[in-house]
């Protein structure tokens, strides 16, 4: 089987080659340069050190190493993506789209003809049936990164392999300091798919620019404060508000008008509810049939709990109706659905306002 295997110089992605190896595989490693290093705002994002590292242990398991360069691609799809979302008032996540656009999409159909599966550093698993293939849950549930991946399609997910999904992040780091991989220390990257160190309102402020704008209390309806433009802020959003004698969390937007409706306290009422409005499911496997989908659990960001609810079709649209209401549900941002046993990631949605959209 010929696998390309997408190492970044994390540790993640390090350990896989190891762990191909062990399997009796030989990949064939590639470095996807998406820095986007020739916009101003990333000057200070420099990929040498992860090249170096991505060389080293190239060298080490005696692997062919390429450098491929998709920042076009990933400018015309993932920041392109970004940017508009923000624009419109609503929360990209690129982390979801870089998956989806990049490096199921782009890469392999640039490099990956000639390959069976395309092997990354994502803590998932896969399994199949007679249906075909499903995405599942990693055995360490609070790396589990199912949820960025929730909107890949059927045909990326039977090229995908997750060599490290079956270990816990702890085992991964173990064995890179046993292997002596130079990431072995490294720490985990923080930052948003396609900027990493740049800070993302820097980013935002040089493509989108700044707009005063009023921060109103919700409930008094009374101006407590400015901002610089609507896209920099997102529901449930408590820092970078500048404002006195808080907390304050943002819990609505109004985009014609620029204005950001702020609520005062820990726990503010206004910050929850219990209906999420979708756009439309992406369902992972077009083999199964999720007609009679009623009882889930899902997530609207990455993170180790999973939520209860039921899945609501009618002549509105497409609903989750939670169990219990939750904190920032933003426009943009997308629901990714698991069976009831929080093992199989069914698809996703993207988050709308209103049931008309």
């Amino acid at each position: 089987m010929k696998i390309a295997a997408l190492v970044s110089g994390g540790v993640d992605s390090s350990v896989t080659v190891p762990v191909l190896k062990e399997q009796g595989y030989h990949p064939h490693i590639f470095y996807i340069k998406i820095g986007m290093e020739d916009d101003e705002a990333f000057m200070d994002c420099p990929s040498e050190e992860d090249i170096e590292i991505t060389t080293w242990i190239a060298k080490k398991y005696g692997c062919k190493f390429d450098i491929v360069d998709l920042q076009k691609e990933y400018w015309s799809s993932v920041v392109k993506y970004t940017i508009d979302t923000v624009r419109q008032g609503q929360t990209p996540n690129p982390d979801i789209m870089c998956n989806l656009m990049v490096k199921f999409g782009a890469f392999n159909e640039k490099y990956g003809a000639g390959y069976d599966k395309i092997s990354t550093g994502h803590y998932a698993t896969t399994y199949e049936n007679d249906e075909g293939i499903f995405l599942t849950t990693a055995s360490d549930r609070v790396k589990d990164q199912t949820y960025f991946l929730g909107q890949i399609s059927y045909a990326q997910l039977n090229k995908v392999m997750f060599p490290i999904g079956h270990l816990q992040k702890s085992e991964v780091r173990q064995q890179a300091i046993n292997m002596n991989l130079p990431s072995a220390y490294r720490p985990d990257s923080q930052g948003i798919c396609f900027l990493g160190k740049i800070n993302y309102n820097d980013f935002l402020r040089g493509h989108v620019g700044e707009k005063q704008g009023a921060i109103v209390e919700l409930e008094t309806d009374k101006v407590i404060g400015e901002h610089k433009g609507f896209w920099f802020h997102t529901i449930g959003q408590r820092r970078g508000l500048g404002l006195s004698n808080g907390p304050w969390f943002v819990v609505k937007k109004d985009i014609k008008r620029n204005i950001i409706y702020v609520s005062n306290g820990y726990d503010p009422a206004a910050q929850y509810n219990n209906e999420i409005w979708l756009n439309h499911i992406h369902f992972l496997n077009p083999n199964h049939d999720y007609s009679k989908l009623y009882q889930v659990k899902f997530k609207i960001r990455h993170q180790p709990e999973f939520n209860s609810g039921t899945l609501q079709r009618d002549e509105k649209g497409i609903s989750i109706i939670s169990d219990s209401k939750i904190s920032g549900i933003a426009p943009g941002q997308f629901a990714v659905l698991y069976d009831l046993e929080e093992k199989t990631c069914l698809g996703s949605g993207m988050i709308t306002d209103t049931p008309d959209q």
